[in-house]
């Protein structure tokens, strides 16, 4: 292409060159002047043609260029692309394979926990547990798997135990239950959690969290209107604690006990709804589905629950 350049740069000097030539000639040689007429049309003529497709090859070569860099874009781009899933995936397997390897470990672990082959936890101290709480998700409410676990904890000695779900299906078949597990009576709100023979059962819903907390307000409202405090001489009207757990107590499972330690059966890791001003101390552990429920993994955490050192403020 250089070259070409080159080549009509020198031929336009040389035509005009030529073209001037006759101008120092005598008018006796025509044959010269044919002859540099001649040259300068064929000249002109060949430049005239060259140039469109000098200018045609750069636009190509323009081309080429642009198209050679989308094509590098695209290709750098699927690399980086293939690069990331490849370490998304990665990631994803090594998270699986890690949780996977702790599922395996814990269920070494209870089962030899419950075959007794671990000596520490062959001592618990059952007697810094005196109110259990279990919350079970209510679509893995199974009676038969609740029985089991009552039987189980009545083994370990625990005597005062509250049953939790969110939608009231254990509260339903309380009589069932209570019929089923033999040695459980019916827990009652005035009752003392001290050590006695049968264990006592608490039956509890969502409809004593927030509801309970609304029908509270309720009763307090209605204190406030019987009282005349509506009177704008009165000034605000204050609602202390105190006033707040007399209503409570006016509530379906308003004035249960405090549970120590809270035990969570389902997917969720949380307290599905229970009464929050009952577990302001309370240890909370998640424990998985209910129809896996382990011996082992019950005895670990009542275990840690006990090694645990709990400080309370002034």
């Amino acid at each position: 292409m250089f070259f070409i350049s080159s080549f009509l740069h020198v031929s336009v000097h040389q035509v005009t060159v030529f073209k001037l030539l006759p101008l120092y000639f005598p008018s006796s040689f025509p044959i010269s002047k044919i002859y540099f007429n001649l040259f300068f049309f064929f000249s002109f003529s060949f430049f005239n043609f060259s140039k469109p497709l000098f200018s045609r090859l750069c636009l190509n070569r323009s081309m080429d260029f642009a198209k050679l860099k989308r094509m590098l874009c695209y290709w750098i781009h699927q690399i980086v692309n293939i690069l990331l899933r490849l370490t998304w995936h990665l990631l994803h397997v090594t998270i699986h394979l890690f949780y996977f390897a702790i599922n395996i470990a814990n269920a070494l672990e209870s089962h030899l926990i419950s075959k007794g082959l671990l000596r520490r936890y062959k001592s618990l101290h059952i007697s810094k547990l005196q109110y259990l709480a279990i919350v079970i998700e209510s679509e893995d409410c199974r009676t038969s798997n609740v029985i089991e676990l009552l039987q189980w904890l009545a083994d370990l000695g625990v005597k005062h135990v509250c049953l939790y779900d969110k939608e009231g299906i254990l509260k339903k078949s309380k009589d069932f239950i209570l019929e089923k597990f033999d040695g459980a009576t019916l827990f009652q709100e005035n009752d003392v959690l001290l050590d006695q023979p049968l264990m006592t059962l608490e039956f509890a819903s969502f409809s004593d969290g927030k509801e309970a907390v609304a029908k509270a307000a309720n009763v307090l409202f209605m204190k406030y209107l019987k009282s005349g405090s509506t009177s704008s001489y009165q000034g605000e009207q204050i609602f202390t604690e105190s006033q707040m757990g007399e209503a409570l107590k006016t509530v379906v499972g308003g004035n249960g006990p405090e549970p120590d330690l809270l035990l969570v059966y389902g997917p969720a890791r949380c307290h599905l709804g229970f009464p929050a001003w009952r577990i302001r101390y309370t240890e909370i552990q998640h424990m998985g589905p209910l129809k896996s429920m382990k011996y082992g993994s019950l005895i670990k955490a009542i275990y840690k629950f006990t090694m645990v050192q709990q400080n309370y403020g002034k």
